[in-house]
C-alpha cells in the first residue's frame, strides 16, 4: 500500500515549527500542512486525518482571525476535513471565521449545530439557516431564536425539516409580517391546519400572491379579502388532496352508521386533524368550516361545546383540543375545560351553536332555543 502519511522531511519539519516561538514559521508550516492535506483529502485514512488534525490545530492556536477565516474558508466544504478544527472554527465569534464553516461543513453534527444555534449571534444562525440540509432538531432552534431576517432565511430553505411546533411558531411569526407568511404558505411540506392557519390572519396582498403561485386554488382564493372568510378554508379544502381522501372515508362510516365516538377518538389520537373535523361535523349536525374554525381556535371553549352537543364524553373531548387540535394546554387550562364541560348541558350547548350558526347567517336575534 502506497505510504500516505507525510514525508519524513516534513515531519521533522513541523516538529521544529511546533516548538519554535517564530510566528512567521508557524504560519507557513500551517499553510503547508493545510496544502497537504486538501491535496490528498479523499485518500487519508481516519487515522491520517487524526494527525492533521492535531497539527493543524497547533498550528492555528494563535492565528489572527483574517488566517483563522482564510483557513475556514480552505476547509468549509471538504468533506472529511478535521473534525476538531473544524468545530473550533465553528465555534468562533468572529463570523467572518465561522460563517462558511457553519454555512457549508459537512463535519459538523446536529449537536454541534444546536449547540452554536442556541448560543451565538444571529448572524452565525443565519449561515446554519442556509445550509443545503437542516433537521428538525436545528430548525426548531432557529425558529425560536432566530431574528426575522433568519426565520425568514430558514422558511426559504427548502432543504430544511420542520416539526410541528416549528410549523405553528413560524405561522405566529408569520403574523404582520408579508414576507414571512408569503415564504411560509408556499411551502409544499406545510401541514394544512397550519396553511388555514396562516391563512385566516394573512393580508389580501399574502393571499394573492398564494393564489397566483396555486393554480388549483387560485379561481377560489383571488377574490377574498382580509377579512377572515369560510371562502379561503373551502379553497383549501377544494385543493386539498388529503381532505377529499379523508371526507370520503369518514362520509363512508357515517352512511354504514359506524361513525361513533371511538373513531373520533382514534382519528384524535393520531393527529388526523381532517378526518377528525369532519366527523365532528357530521355528529354535531354542523358545517366543517364551523368546526374547522373551532380546532383552529387558541381558545378550548368551542370544541367543548361541540362535543357536548355531538354527544362525546370529556375523554374525547380532551383528546380533539391535546392531539387533534395541537394545543399546547397546561393542566390549569384543562381542569377548566373540564369544568366547563362537566357544566354545560347537551340543550345548551346546542343553543350556544345555533346562536353562532343564525349570527353566521346574518339573523338579528338569538335563536328562541336559547
Amino acid at each position: 500500500m502506497q505510504n500516505l502519511m507525510p514525508a519524513p522531511s516534513l515531519i521533522d519539519e513541523l516538529e521544529d515549527a511546533l516548538a519554535s516561538t517564530t510566528a512567521e514559521k508557524r504560519h507557513a508550516a500551517l499553510w503547508r500542512v493545510t496544502d497537504l492535506f486538501i491535496s490528498g483529502a479523499d485518500r487519508y485514512s481516519d487515522d491520517q486525518i487524526g494527525l492533521f488534525d492535531d497539527v493543524i490545530a497547533r498550528l492555528a492556536s494563535d492565528i489572527e482571525a483574517k488566517a483563522r477565516a482564510r483557513l475556514a474558508s480552505r476547509l468549509a466544504r471538504i468533506p472529511n476535513a478535521p473534525g476538531g478544527v473544524v468545530q473550533s472554527l465553528a465555534e468562533d465569534d468572529d463570523i467572518a471565521v465561522a460563517g462558511e464553516i457553519l454555512r457549508y461543513s459537512p463535519r459538523l453534527d446536529e449537536r454541534h449545530l444546536v449547540a452554536t444555534a442556541s448560543s451565538k449571534s444571529q448572524e452565525h444562525l443565519l449561515a446554519i439557516s442556509q445550509r443545503s440540509s437542516l433537521s428538525e432538531t436545528v430548525t426548531d432552534v432557529l425558529v425560536q431564536r432566530g431574528d426575522p431576517e433568519v426565520v425568514r432565511a430558514v422558511a426559504e430553505n427548502s432543504g430544511a425539516r420542520f416539526s410541528n411546533a416549528a410549523f405553528r411558531t413560524l405561522v405566529e411569526r408569520s403574523n404582520g409580517d408579508d414576507i414571512l407568511a408569503t415564504t411560509v404558505g408556499l411551502r409544499k411540506d406545510l401541514p394544512r391546519p397550519h396553511f388555514l392557519k396562516l391563512l385566516e390572519c394573512a393580508s389580501a396582498s399574502v393571499r394573492q400572491k398564494l393564489a397566483a403561485a396555486d393554480p388549483d386554488a387560485a379561481a377560489a382564493v383571488r377574490d377574498v379579502v382580509a377579512e377572515i372568510d369560510g371562502s379561503i378554508r373551502a379553497a383549501a379544502r377544494q385543493a386539498s388532496s388529503d381532505f377529499a381522501n379523508a371526507r370520503e372515508e369518514v362520509a363512508a362510516l357515517h352512511a354504514a352508521g359506524r361513525l361513533t365516538e371511538a373513531e373520533v377518538y382514534a382519528y384524535a389520537d393520531a393527529h388526523k386533524f381532517e378526518e377528525t373535523a369532519l366527523a365532528l361535523s357530521l355528529l354535531a349536525k354542523v358545517p366543517i368550516d364551523f368546526v374547522e374554525r373551532a380546532m383552529l381556535d387558541a381558545q378550548p371553549d368551542m370544541i367543548v361545546i361541540l362535543s357536548k352537543v355531538a354527544g362525546l364524553t370529556w375523554t374525547t373531548a380532551k383528546c380533539i383540543l391535546v392531539r387533534a387540535s395541537g394545543r399546547a394546554m397546561s393542566v390549569q387550562d384543562l381542569d377548566r375545560a373540564l369544568a366547563g364541560f362537566t357544566r354545560l348541558r347537551s340543550e345548551t350547548a346546542r343553543s350556544i351553536i345555533a346562536f353562532y350558526e343564525a349570527r353566521r347567517k346574518g339573523a338579528a336575534a338569538m335563536p328562541a332555543a336559547s
